[in-house]
């Protein structure tokens, strides 16, 4: 740290109680200056020959005939009081990064400037600040903190301005030209700095990183950070992604376990700030924070109860980057007093944002030229993105579905947003759709029907299908509807054709066709085959059914023959699945109006109306 000394007699001031101090002289003292609850017993003449203010007090106390004058609302108090006045009698006083505003205030206040004499103690402080303290890095962050506590009077001298002008023309130095010592405890390999490690041997390699001086202004107050990244911003030479990690780091520094729930009541007009000061700097450009970032952000803006236009922007730029999101970045708790246990709510209006981001982006691709259309985030890319959304809703759909509370319109509401999106597999909806419903038994026909509306059983990979084949959960229909897609989909890979299944079973697959029109997937190509993370979720349930399998394939040969022998097997399933419910579906007939929407089968409708 920097330091300056003035005058060089030795400091005689000395302390009576606590309260009194007094200047240890052969000369009796003949002024008396109250400055707060402390009493100073001084002499005129050295105060006077500097003091423009002092001046004045003594003038009026000799009107009074009264040796005592009263200094009540000095910046800095009786510390920096007692600095300037033995600046006055000559003794030494040491400036440095601490002390140097509260001194400065002071002697503004006591009017120490020029006119009473040259080289006053206002003129020796400002050439050490602007000789010394604004010339080094880590003294103007310090002398920005002590401001603070000088307001009004550190923003009406200029102080504060200087101090962050000082802090931004640093950090927007060329890092090759940083020769001073700054804080860097986060560790980065040298190619993420943009240099080739191969040029620099590694005992030698010292390249100074773009975020160098991130850390080190985490240490300021959100108000004043808030200045000092604008100023720095509009410097124009630091990049978005460096202006991220300032953020980020500044978030992490403040409050760590705030997305936690681990803050006091007490703080959270603090945390309140600095949130609001975080999500006013985040910059426009996409990517320059990550998304998980973002939500973690959002978190803590519902947590300390900011307000909703800072909510708003937040899910506007979460919406931007969706697919970079994962399932437990989008699982934000439910306000307190709700009886759910998610906020369901938030993620649809960030899954609006993501699609009518698109839907702009589509817009302008269609009526701009080919040039541009490269620069927009559409044609593959848009798709892909598309995708990668759809599959983190699946994964938050079975996430949500455990939650006994969550209504069916919560539950398909968020589904049908992207129903428009043709995945290649079904594989996550049907998951969360089984999960939604082993968690919801009550759910009655008509919701069970809407539900199982947003899955292609014609999408379903063949462990899928296994599983719903046997899932009890489902409605008939729906079980009909994949073993049909099944059995067609075995004929297709063996190259023989369509097996010649029952008229009552065809009627069905039929009509089921048609109740799921109203699906957009319902014409996509079926023939694609799902990923292999959502094939994992359900291999744990398969296990025991493809042991069963390869028991009854251990004997056979030929591939031909095991192809002939499933054909046959299917139909012997339909037809005993046919058998075994047509009696129970003749007892209650009081559902179908709800499963056709026309009338041409109706021989199906006295028959399979209680499952669907």
């Amino acid at each position: 740290m920097k330091f300056m000394k003035l005058g060089s007699k030795p400091d005689t001031f000395q302390s009576q109680e606590n309260n009194v101090r007094y200047v240890a002289s052969e000369l009796a003292t003949d002024i008396i200056v109250n400055v707060g609850e402390v009493k100073f017993y001084l002499h005129k003449f050295p105060l006077l020959s500097k003091s423009s203010w002092l001046q004045k007090l003594v003038a009026n106390t000799n009107e009074q005939s009264s040796d005592e004058v009263i200094i009540p609302d000095i910046p800095g108090g009786p510390a920096a009081f007692e600095m300037c006045a033995k600046f006055c009698y000559g003794m030494v006083v040491t400036l440095n990064a601490h002390n140097v505003v509260s001194i400065r205030c002071a002697a503004e206040y006591l009017g120490m400037q020029e006119i009473m004499e040259k080289g006053n103690l206002v003129y020796k402080i400002d050439v050490f600040l602007n000789s010394v303290i604004f010339r080094s890095w880590k003294d103007s962050i310090i002398v920005l903190q002590t401001t603070k506590a000088m307001l009004p009077w550190s923003e009406d001298l200029e102080l504060i301005n200087h101090c962050i002008d000082s802090i931004a023309s640093k950090a927007a130095v060329d890092p090759a030209e940083v020769d001073w010592s700054y804080t860097y405890n986060r560790k980065k390999l040298p190619e993420e700095n943009g240099v080739d490690q191969n040029l620099y041997g590694y005992r030698n390699y010292k390249v100074v990183p773009k975020d160098w001086w991130v850390e080190d202004l985490c240490e300021i107050e959100a108000d004043l950070y808030k200045r000092v990244l604008q100023t720095i911003k509009s410097e124009g030479a630091m990049c978005d992604e460096v202006i991220g990690e300032a953020l980020k780091a500044y978030a992490y520094r403040h409050f760590p376990g705030l997305v936690k729930g681990g803050t006091q009541s007490s703080d959270m007009t603090n945390y309140r700030l600095i949130v609001d000061t975080i999500i006013c700097l985040l910059p426009a450009e996409k990517g320059c924070v990550s998304c998980s970032f973002l939500l973690k952000l959002l978190k803590a803006a519902i947590l300390v109860n900011s307000g909703e236009p800072a909510k708003k922007e937040l899910i506007k730029k979460i919406g931007h980057q969706l697919e970079q999101a994962t399932v437990s970045d989008l699982l934000i708790a439910a306000p307190e007093g709700e009886t759910l246990k998610y906020d369901v709510d938030i993620v649809q209006n960030i899954v609006y944002e993501f699609l009518n981001r698109h839907r702009i982006c589509e817009i302008e691709t269609l009526e701009e030229d080919e040039a541009l259309e490269l620069n927009q985030p559409g044609g593959i890319l848009s798709e892909a993105s598309k995708l990668m959304v759809a599959k983190i809703i699946d994964g938050y759909l079975a996430a949500i579905a455990k939650d006994p509370n969550l209504p069916v319109s919560k539950f398909t509401g968020l589904a049908e947003m992207l129903s428009g999106i043709s995945r290649p597999g079904h594989d996550g909806l049907y998951r969360a759709i089984d999960m939604y419903l082993k968690e919801h038994p009550e759910t009655n026909k008509s919701e069970r029907k809407r539900i199982c509306r947003l899955m292609d059983c014609k999408k379903l990979s063949v462990d899928a299908c296994m599983h719903a084949v046997q899932n009890e959960r489902l409605p008939m229909r729906v079980i009909v509807q994949v073993l049909f897609f099944e059995q067609v989909r075995a004929s297709v890979t063996s190259g023989t054709s369509t097996p010649d299944l029952p008229k009552s079973i065809r009627d069905l697959n039929s009509g089921s066709q048609r109740s799921s029109r109203s699906t957009p997937n319902a014409d996509e190509d079926w023939d694609a085959v799902a990923t292999v993370e959502e094939l994992n979720a359900l291999k744990s349930e398969l296990a025991a059914l493809k042991l069963e399998r390869k028991a009854s394939e251990k004997s056979v040969e030929k591939a031909s023959f095991h192809k002939t022998k499933g054909l046959v097997m299917t139909k012997k399933l339909f037809s005993k699945m046919w058998s075994s419910k047509n009696g129970s579906c003749e007892t209650s007939g009081s559902d179908s109006s709800e499963t056709h929407e026309d009338g041409k089968s109706v021989s199906f409708k006295n028959r399979r109306n209680s499952v669907s």
